[in-house]
């Protein structure tokens, strides 16, 4: 008998459910048997999506999901069921893109939507406060209401589901060529021209921009596309949100200028960085640039390898329970370091909540930076989430592949085969799935899997990898790619367990798909194949082409391969004869 009255949660591997598994919520995870539950009892789900190393789900788990009261309104009125987001980026799609549907505004995380008994959302919301504040109902008074509502209005709220499927689905216009340049001079318009990025506060680092921006510089050698990534990276070298003492940087930054970051470290966030920095220094190749690369990579290789020796997903913003801790200094703790305000912003008030988050004036010095490194490892670690994720670790090879010709004596190129015959071994040689469900796998895994082995060809002139390429894209065209559509759905096709099947053309926290997919078949000589995506995409171009930058830049590619030009995904040569 299906068991509904307990917490599962501490039979699963994923580190952001294991840290539920006392909660005295019922959760359960997303399953066929859970759903089928929900349906039988005609009772309502309550679907919180979250990760590791989020704060603002910490923040939530403690105010509600630990209070036995609010447990026990969970647990009369809803099925619970909570979902890592790393490990089901799809169900995190359908629902943020539902979310966005019914708020008409962006989502985030932690996640809280509300389904009703076959699995279809009818509300939602991301971080409820325990007690009403900051203009947001409590957790307890929306949890009521709801549920009140799911009651009186049931029926009406199961026949929303067309409805919602119709505006979720994607639209597209006719139009199959356009002018792509107008589409890359709007998205100038949105950046900041002070301090980089889009304009406003969060700031977020945005790659899929900046590395399409640096395309069409290559490809045009206007000043006009370069002079934003300049801005960007100096900044994200420059400020709080790079870590000054072991390299890399945080997801984001609450502030406009850079400086006050979200501390958490994503690995999603720094493999791009590596590769935006690594095809910026084929451009501009300062030392200081060449320095940030090597920092980043050696923490990387330093910090986030986990026990099966690939890299884990994330470091938590939080230790010992508080945000930040880790990363800033007591102006106490830094004060009597020799020369310490020649190179940092050093003030006795701080920059964040009266501690100093650093802000580099200059090039520290090894001798700083190593002192500072001894405070700091007196502390307390983040949490590290080490959970291996396929598409991410295949992003890290790509990565180590480009920054080898800037640092070509770091044997990063031999790491990078390293890496992919250690993916080779575990997942080609065996199966291909995501992170810990080997039942699971997205078009993603796929995608970079195929990018990787096209990088190390480039690199190598190893037709095994040309060859593993070639037989997986081969594969994947079969799983993914929908013949009515011309264009590759995130799920498996023979593999969907929701209400609605996930079509996702737009740029997330790492390229999509599908542009992906356009640029490895384009590589592979698959050109009849290519032909039909990019016509596909570029019908979307006109309704997403805010959320579509890497879909952008290889629909260009594709159209100047076809026009016989010489490129490749960087871009085009300007001086050839046509």
């Amino acid at each position: 008998m299906f068991e509904i009255n307990k917490n599962i949660l501490s039979d699963d591997l994923s580190p952001y459910l294991q840290q539920h598994k006392d909660n005295p919520v019922n959760w359960q995870v997303w399953s066929k048997k859970t759903l089928e539950f929900a349906k039988q009892n005609k009772k309502p789900i309550l679907l919180s999506i979250g990760y590791a190393s989020c704060h603002w789900c910490h923040v939530m788990a403690h105010e509600s999901f630990e209070d036995i009261e609010t447990a026990k309104m969970m647990n009369q009125l809803f099925v619970n069921i909570k979902v890592d987001r790393e490990e089901r980026p799809d169900l995190d799609f359908i629902f943020q893109s539902s979310f966005q549907l019914f708020n008409q505004t962006g989502g985030g995380w932690p996640l809280t939507m509300f389904l009703d008994e076959n699995g279809v959302p009818f509300m939602g919301g991301t971080y409820f406060p325990k007690e009403t504040k900051h203009g947001l109902p409590s957790f307890r008074e929306v949890l009521k209401k709801v549920s009140d509502a799911y009651k009186d209005q049931r029926e009406n709220i199961i026949k929303q589901k067309d409805l919602i499927v119709k505006n979720l689905d994607l639209k597209k216009n006719s139009v199959l060529t356009q002018d792509l340049e107008p589409i890359i001079e709007t998205s100038l318009s949105y950046l900041d021209p002070l301090n980089g990025g889009y304009k406003g506060a969060p700031k977020f680092p945005t790659f899929n921009l900046f590395e399409t921006l640096l395309y069409f510089y290559n490809k045009s050698k206007n000043t006009k596309y370069l002079d934003p990534v300049n801005l960007i990276l100096k900044q994200l070298c420059s400020k709080g949100i790079y870590d000054h003492v072991e390299g890399g940087i945080s997801r984001y930054t609450v502030d406009e200028n850079w400086i006050i970051p979200h501390f958490e470290k994503m690995l999603y966030d720094n493999v791009q960085f590596v590769l935006l920095l690594s095809k910026y220094c084929k451009i501009n190749l300062e030392v200081y640039y060449k320095e940030k690369l090597e920092q980043t990579i050696e923490f990387l290789k330093k910090n986030f390898i986990n026990k099966d020796g690939f890299l884990g997903s994330a470091f938590d913003a939080d230790s010992d329970g508080k945000e930040g801790k880790y990363y800033v200094f007591n102006f106490d703790e830094i004060k009597d370091l020799e020369n310490i305000e020649e190179y940092f912003e050093v003030k006795p008030e701080g920059n964040w909540e009266g501690k100093i988050i650093l802000v580099e004036k200059e090039k520290a010095s090894t001798q700083i930076l190593e002192k500072l490194y001894e405070i700091r490892s007196k502390r307390n670690k983040p949490f590290f989430d080490d959970k291996t994720q396929l598409d991410l670790n295949c992003l890290w090879i790509s990565s180590l592949v480009a920054a080898n010709e800037i640092l070509p004596s770091k044997g990063y190129l031999e790491l990078a085969e390293i890496f992919f015959s250690m993916i080779e071994k575990k997942y080609i040689d065996n199966k291909i799935y995501h992170s810990y469900s080997n039942d699971i796998v997205f078009l993603e895994d796929y995608a970079f899997l195929i990018n990787a082995p096209n990088d190390l060809y480039d690199k190598t002139l190893n037709f095994k990898y040309k060859n593993l390429a070639n037989k997986i894209s081969r594969e994947t065209i079969e799983k993914f790619y929908l013949n009515d559509k011309n264009i590759f759905q995130k799920n498996p096709k023979e593999n969907n367990d929701v209400f609605f099947r996930p079509i996702d053309i737009g740029d997330n926290t790492i390229p999509n798909g599908n542009a992906i997919m356009l640029i490895n078949l384009i590589r592979l000589g698959m050109l009849d194949e290519a032909k039909k995506l990019s016509d596909s995409l570029n019908g979307y171009l006109n309704i997403y082409k805010n959320h579509m930058m890497t879909s952008l830049r290889a629909i260009d590619f594709f159209n100047n391969i076809k026009a016989g030009k010489n490129c490749n995904e960087q871009g085009c040569k300007i001086d050839e004869k046509n």
